[in-house]
């Protein structure tokens, strides 16, 4: 490989490494569950919506730019906070492996393309009025801990607005004449909304000394390790009955999802796994913060998603 090539490989592989590309698996299989029930749920009419490869690009595109751009804008707003702090200040902008220009271009690009993405939803107007709407809250969370406790939830309604965006993207038309048809997608919201936040105040506990020193509002800072920890379990707990009221709530909203036995087995494989994230990570032991973080919130998703395909297909 010339180094001509090598040279933008690489910055944009240091890129991807500073927004943690590979912790896109969290949201997007979210977003992939709610546009599948949307896809195989028929509209009020009994007319089916019918899948579509531009619309699957379209969620694809703007879950990725999306998430990209709030994560690089997130590494900027906290470039100094991220180099007071040990634990952080080996990023890519404290550490100086990328420069605060080549990520706000990369912050820039990646909006755009998020703005494009919504395009391919047309002719529903939807996703393109809410994109700047959109980008907004996600760019507001970075500054969130500044001034409340509250930012671990504020990040799970980013994520939250995975399912809800595709839900609209490809029915649109139909929530604008039947609000209540957006029910389905309001749980899922719900449930992704108190999982994130419940693992973020998890891997926040690692921080809770340095958030009070510098003065950052975090539930940990607040209520100490071990009830930031309590605090996330009864979050976990509200997400497993937000999952298994999913298919009744629908229902009574006027819009039944197919939905069985399948689909409550992974609700109770996924209240199996956060027990066990609970209970690897304790106040006096916090070594294994990131397998809680990752590997076990990995299965959550995508174990998840893949239950619904299968509970779709059978």
């Amino acid at each position: 490989m010339s180094r001509a090539l090598a040279r933008p490989l690489d910055h944009l592989r240091q890129l991807l490494e500073m927004i943690r590309f590979s912790h896109t698996v969290f949201a997007l299989p979210f977003a992939l569950l709610a546009a599948s029930l949307a896809w195989a749920t028929p509209l009020p009419g009994g007319q089916p919506v019918g899948f579509s490869w531009r619309q699957l690009a379209g969620i694809l595109v703007c879950m990725v730019a999306g998430r990209s751009a709030a994560m690089a804008f997130n590494r900027l707003a906290d470039r100094r906070i991220d180099a007071e702090n040990p634990r952080t200040a080996g990023r890519h902008l404290p550490a100086g492996r990328l420069s605060v220009a080549s990520v706000a271009g990369f912050t820039l690009l990646m909006s755009i393309a998020f703005v494009a993405g919504t395009l391919l939803f047309l002719p529903n107007p939807w996703p393109l009025r809410l994109a700047t709407p959109f980008l907004a809250y996600l760019f507001g969370y970075s500054y969130a801990k500044r001034f409340t406790s509250l930012a671990h939830w504020w990040l799970g309604g980013a994520l939250m607005l995975a399912p809800l965006g595709a839900w609209v993207a490809l029915r649109g038309e139909v929530v604008s004449a039947h609000p209540a048809d957006l029910m389905p997608a309001v749980w899922v919201g719900l449930a992704v909304m108190l999982w994130v936040s419940g693992f973020d105040i998890i891997y926040a506990c690692q921080d809770a000394e340095f958030d009070r020193k510098a003065g950052l509002f975090s539930v940990p800072a607040r209520w100490g390790v071990a009830g930031a920890l309590r605090i996330a379990a009864a979050c976990h707990f509200l997400m497993v009955l937000v999952l298994a009221g999913l298919p009744e709530a629908a229902r009574a909203g006027g819009t039944p999802l197919p939905l069985g036995w399948i689909y409550y087995s992974a609700v109770a494989m996924v209240a199996v796994l956060l027990i066990y994230e609970h209970a690897i990570v304790r106040p006096d032991d916090l070594a294994r913060v990131n397998i809680a973080f990752f590997q076990v919130n990995a299965l959550v998703s995508m174990g998840l998603l893949l239950a619904v395909w299968i509970d779709l297909v059978v």
